[in-house]
């Protein structure tokens, strides 16, 4: 902040009232900063030039922002700094080239020579202290672009993500999967690598291996061009139409669609749930394409999957509910995370791929090699409410057709259907549903999926690994209707009737009622569980009826929670098997472990236990899970595992940072405090958190924008971050270099005299860390770098002077230096200390 004198403030009510009074001028030429003082009194007009003045900034006619600025007698203008920006709908990255350039100085009038940023004339007005810039964009349209402009020459990074999921234990072969996605800009061409290594388990121990992608892409504006190797994706629509069957391996060719730079996937979860009905406690397994993308714990009960780290877009997975080391029940599931799109200037998004089926560095058998595959999808918008899609496509010689609606009816109510079928494989349906009315919601669908589960294993009580009993080839259904309701401020009540065909026959019914209330002062959430579900191997094939009691609490401190169940449900013989739990969580902070848990159950079998842990390093972020099997005493376990390498600028940095929304800056912090903590805020959205050290920010790709660094917290320390903001502008696979300084600062206030004693106004005084405009009298004040206390005194660009000053010399009240006088002579250089001069 620059302070403004009393009577700068008073200065402005004089001016106006005096200018309103004044006769209109006899022509619009733009008055010099002199002719608009003219008949100021002596005293005030010595507070208008070469001090810190309040103004607001237009340009062309729009807010830039409120500022501090420097008037000199010579018709220009310096900008110190903005002080308020919350009315300004221009860029911050605009803003920030503004400033830049206003703060080296601008004449006032017209531009002439070389007018940077296509400026055309800058004037001050008295009367209303306004700061005027028009450019040759006087008449653009700030509406936002319908597309991002590529960087000025491309970009150039390297973004490597590493992904490992293991599940096994006891009695059981480890099975998982490592995966490998690369993302690299050179010039204005992204690349994208992926490879995944995969071990089945059971007694399949070969190690499966295979490049998926490898492949350049060119986004141009609305559309995009892909070249190399690739699976054929849904790449460029909004909505996917499903197929039925096998979906196209990788082929080597070209692709082309529609695009609004490409979607990024976000940590937002499936529009319509994901349930699985475990019998006891248990582990799921999420397959895509036949690859294991996720893997979770789950209590006994119907529960809700976490679908937020699953990536975006519309597609079909396989849950694999995996109980005692057994898979029990596997399934096929929609996820769906669409992304919006209500642009009826651009009705159609589509793409097309031609190519040949091929596999790279591949030893998965059942991949085709060499039969050629063409394709096409496409959406229409034909209404902000409706999306239709289409696509049909050549897969080893079969042809498969889709069609798909995706209906808004209204705010409450969306549907979402397929209709598709595949040659010599059947006709498949499905109906997703969604009505809000309030107090709750109703959830309607329907699916029939081709489902295969060959791939499956069981173990035997002997440990032995066999081929999952009920292994099913052929196409299954799933019907259900899922209610949820609010019936109080603090109850609810769910209900969900479900009715499968294929690998699982019956009818399925859920009831549930949960309340919020305080017990011994705390928290608590209880609920009460019904159910009557199909048989499955852990009931005997008989149904599966029960009750639970569970509870939830708060306990202590924050972050700690007790939870407890009762209940009954049918057993593996098919027996009644009353069971019993009680668990333990503890959310941590500055803690490599984020959360821990803790349960112990009891059954008719015997006590289980299960523990899952959340973790984040500086490098790797993830979670585990073990668990004991009250059946036979078998442990199990999992754990997923992500990592990320970047390299840009020359620089390198492995972080725990997911970097999902395309680009990305390494950053160094210099701190002259230990253990300070900073705040780094992406204008086009997102912050993270820095410290000393190598660190690295996720950027949104394209975007033409800037991020800024701050203190976390409300606790500022009296330091200086230097830069406080950084442009960046990046291709996807981007990667750009800073380094930040935090500088340990003490307030310095002092007053500026000339060789004769006579005060100096309107010198800007620069240090490292800020700079400072004496005022009127000579006085000043401003932060200054403590690690380094030297002082320059400029005017109109002319260095005058400069100080080292020695803080021991002078007096200093709550982190203020008061350093007195100081006589600016050409002789005082930066190796000469000064101290201060009491005037007489």
């Amino acid at each position: 902040m620059y302070p403004m004198t009393p009577i700068a403030a008073a200065l402005a009510l004089l001016l106006s009232s005096s200018v309103l009074a004044a006769p209109p001028p006899v022509d619009n030429t733009p008055r010099s900063l002199l002719a608009q003082a003219k008949g100021l009194p002596a005293d005030f007009e010595e507070h208008f030039f070469d001090v810190p003045l309040a103004v607001r900034v237009e340009l062309d006619q729009q807010p830039l922002g409120e500022a501090m600025i420097v008037l000199s007698r010579d018709d220009r203008i310096t900008l110190l700094d903005f002080t308020d920006t919350s009315d300004s709908r221009i860029s911050a990255a605009e803003r920030e080239t503004w400033a830049s350039l206003l703060k080296s100085g601008v004449a006032l009038g017209n531009c002439s020579g070389q007018c940077p940023e296509q400026l055309l004339a800058v004037h001050y007005n008295l009367e209303n202290s306004l700061l005027s810039i028009a450019t040759e964009n006087a008449e653009r349209d700030l509406q936002t672009q319908r597309f991002h402009e590529q960087p000025e020459g491309g970009s150039s990074g390297l973004m490597l993500r590493n992904q490992l999921n293991l599940n096994g234990g006891q009695n059981q072969d480890l099975g998982g999967r490592f995966g490998l996605e690369a993302s690299a800009s050179l010039g204005n061409w992204s690349q994208a690598f992926n490879m995944q290594l995969a071990r089945l388990g059971g007694p399949d121990t070969k190690t499966y291996h295979a490049v998926h992608e490898l492949y350049t892409q060119r986004e141009l504006q609305g559309s995009f061009f892909r070249l190399g190797y690739f699976t054929p994706n849904s790449e460029g629509l909004t909505r996917q139409p499903r197929s039925f069957g096998t979906s196209p391996d990788t082929a080597v060719g070209v692709m082309y669609g529609s695009s609004d730079s490409l979607a990024v996937d976000s940590p937002r979860p499936s529009v319509y749930p994901i349930f699985v009905t475990a019998n006891r406690q248990a582990s799921v397994e999420i397959y895509r394409d036949g690859l294991l993308i996720n893997t979770q714990a789950v209590p006994a009960g119907l529960q809700t999957l976490d679908t937020r780290p699953l990536p975006g877009g519309i597609y079909e997975v396989e849950v694999r509910l995996i109980e005692d080391g057994q898979t029990t029940a596997t399934t096929q599931e929609l996820v769906y995370k669409p992304v919006n799109w209500q642009n009826l200037d651009q009705r159609w998004r589509y793409n097309v791929f031609a190519g040949q089926e091929s596999k790279l560095l591949s030893n998965w058998e059942e991949q085709q090699s060499g039969d050629l595959t063409a394709g096409a999808a496409l959406n229409y918008l034909l209404h902000p409410r409706v999306i239709l899609g289409l696509s049909a496509r050549q897969v080893r010689d079969t042809l498969q057709y889709g069609t798909s609606i995706d209906w808004s009816l209204a705010d409450s109510i969306s549907l979402f259907a397929n209709l598709y079928q595949t040659e010599d494989h059947g006709t498949g349906a499905d109906v997703q549903g969604l009505y809000n009315y309030g107090a709750g919601s109703l959830v309607v669908s329907h699916n029939r999926s081709w489902l295969d589960t060959r791939n499956s294993y069981d173990t035997l009580p002997d440990g032995t690994r066999v081929r999952q009993r009920n292994v099913f080839t052929g196409e299954t259904s799933n019907s259900s209707l899922a209610l949820n309701h609010r019936i109080s401020r603090k109850d609810s009540l769910s209900a969900r009737v479900s009715h499968s065909t294929g690998n699982v026959e019956g009818v399925g019914m859920d009831l549930g009622w949960t309340q919020r209330t305080e017990l011994f002062g705390s928290d608590a959430n209880w609920r009460l569980s019904l159910f009557d579900r199909p048989g499955s191997y852990s009931s005997g094939e008989a149904r599966n009826r029960g009750i639970d009691l569970s509870i939830n609490m708060a306990l202590g401190g924050p972050g700690q929670q007790i939870s407890g169940s009762i209940g009954s449900r049918t057993a593996r013989d098919g027996g009644r098997d009353n069971n019993g739990s009680i668990g333990y969580r503890k959310d941590l902070q500055n803690h490599i472990l984020q959360s821990v848990s803790v349960t112990a159950l009891t059954d008719t079998y015997g006590v289980g236990l299960s523990s899952l842990a959340n973790f984040r390093t500086d490098w790797v972020n993830g979670d585990g899970f073990v668990q004991r099997s009250s059946y036979n005493g078998n442990f199990t376990g999992g754990v997923n595992l992500d990592s990320s390498v970047i390299v840009g600028g020359q620089q390198l940095v492995m972080t725990s940072q997911h970097q999902g929304r395309g680009a990305g800056m390494i950053v160094d912090v210099e701190s002259d405090i230990a253990d300070v903590t900073l705040r780094a805020d992406d204008l086009s959205g997102g912050s993270s958190a820095l410290r000393p050290g190598r660190n690295f920010i996720p950027l949104t790709a394209y975007r033409n924008s800037s991020v800024g660094f701050d203190f976390e917290g409300n606790h500022v320390p009296a330091a200086n971050i230097e830069p406080s903001r950084a442009r960046y502008h990046l291709n996807k696979g981007g990667v750009e270099y800073r380094k930040v300084r935090v500088m340990k600062t003490v307030t310095v206030l002092g007053r500026l005299l000339d060789p004769q004693g006579q005060p100096l106004k309107g010198h800007h005084v620069i240090n490292h860390a800020s700079r400072g405009v004496s005022e009127v009298d000579g006085f000043f004040s401003m932060e200054m770098h403590a690690g380094s206390p030297t002082l320059e005194v400029r005017y109109a660009d002319q260095l005058l002077c400069q100080f080292r000053l020695d803080p021991d010399q002078h007096r200093s009240e709550n982190n203020v230096l008061m350093i007195g006088d100081l006589r600016c002579s050409p002789d005082t250089l930066a190796d000469v200390t000064q101290k201060a001069h009491t005037a007489g």
